[in-house]
């Protein structure tokens, strides 16, 4: 289904951090409602008019995470026509804009709010301790650390495979750094050299404390409305240009490559196919980085490069302010905020660039931006293409 300029996103919205925990110590529930009524302000509508909710979480599975729409659609009030829970981790709201779309294509809503929160930093806990089953079995007894020793195996793989190097990677992590000191919401604003990401203490050989995302907390909302509807909305429309997903295993062990990222490769592919572009139009591009070889993998599996290509590519800070290729602009997981599943942010991030609303860290005459959101070991991925007028 073609959903090129059908739909389009008028209302984000987010929650203030303090060292990466929400303020006065609201619940998950008060912060995803505080974020969607900040998206819905932001379009110059009213929960009245949501009639599509599209909600993933997990606050404690088992329980009420297991309901997360049907949960937050009670603590809202609202009571949808259509309604998607889908749980694909960090993937999710990429994933979730591309249903929103397709359900008001199809006549099925026309206000779609997608809501995404975490407390897990305040919690003092990343997600629930659940019994090793499945094929997690032939994983997590054996001492593999989750979810940082799978891709640590993907990152060897790739260095084994291509020469890339923990420099390469350390490269990342610095550039995100100076888009966070830009962005006065960023939790880590420090500055940091390719010298204290090698030396900062080893998780996971061969991904260092620097490699790897925070642990925040964090809530944001997306209000995605029909062609129609946007005509009376506040803010001007960022149209949904294109939209894929896929993703190819669950544990690591079943990753077709451990060197390439098939399931970004097809959302990718989908996406540009449907917009209609390709990777050298995009102005601002929102990867995911859970962690450095995550970006690495993505930006070679989405065509900005080719395999093996990536650790050169990022090189010299090229991705950093001031470089040719603005990525990750708000510091991303690795410096703004990295509340369990960072999906949402990602799109939150493209709309203001394309708006036009991010005063130091503003990427000039941004018109096409690209979001790529990954989840699990390497496992799913979904990819949205956003334009301006």
């Amino acid at each position: 289904m073609a959903l090129k300029n059908t739909a389009a996103i008028v209302g984000i919205g987010d929650v203030e951090l303090d060292n990466g925990k929400v303020l006065e110590g609201k619940s998950v529930f008060q912060i995803q409602a505080q974020a969607a009524k900040r998206a819905l302000d932001d379009a110059g509508l009213s929960k009245k008019d949501v009639d599509g909710l599209f909600v993933a979480g997990l606050w404690g599975l088992p329980g009420v995470g297991q309901f997360p729409s049907a949960v937050m659609g009670e603590y809202l009030g609202i009571h949808p026509k259509f309604t998607d829970s889908t749980q694909i981790g960090g993937a999710a709201a990429e994933v979730h804009i591309g249903h929103a779309a397709a359900a008001i294509k199809a006549g099925l809503c026309e206000v779609a709010l997608i809501i995404y929160g975490s407390t897990q930093a305040s919690e003092n806990k990343r997600l629930p301790v659940k019994p090793t089953t499945l094929t997690g079995q032939y994983e997590t007894p054996f001492g593999l650390p989750n979810p940082v020793g799978a891709y640590a195996m993907a990152a060897h793989r790739h260095m084994h495979q291509y020469g890339t190097t923990s420099e390469h990677l350390a490269e990342i992590a610095v550039a995100t750094r100076k888009w966070a000191q830009l962005n006065p919401y960023a939790t880590k604003r420090d500055p940091l050299t390719i010298e204290d990401v090698l030396h900062s203490p080893m998780i996971s050989d061969p991904l260092h404390l620097l490699d790897c995302c925070l642990v925040t907390d964090g809530a944001g909302a997306i209000v995605v409305v029909s062609a129609e509807r946007a005509k009376d909305c506040r803010k001007k429309p960022i149209w949904l240009l294109g939209q894929g997903e896929s993703h190819s295993h669950w544990s690591i062990q079943g990753m077709p490559d451990l060197a390439t990222l098939t399931s970004a490769q097809s959302s990718g592919k989908a996406a540009f196919e449907m917009a209609g572009v390709t990777p050298n139009e995009i102005d601002v591009v929102e990867i995911y980085d859970s962690f450095t070889i995550t970006v690495l993998l993505a930006l070679e599996a989405l065509g900005f490069c080719k395999p093996g290509e990536g650790g050169d590519f990022v090189s010299n800070q090229r991705t950093a302010p001031g470089g040719e290729f603005p990525l990750n602009t708000n510091g991303g997981g690795l410096s703004y905020a990295h509340p369990g599943m960072y999906g949402i942010f990602l799109v939150i991030e493209a709309v203001r660039q394309l708006r036009g609303e991010c005063g130091d860290r503003q990427v000039k005459d941004a018109k096409l931006a690209l979001a790529n959101g990954i989840g699990g070991s390497l496992s799913t991925s979904s990819t949205v293409i956003l334009g301006r007028d």
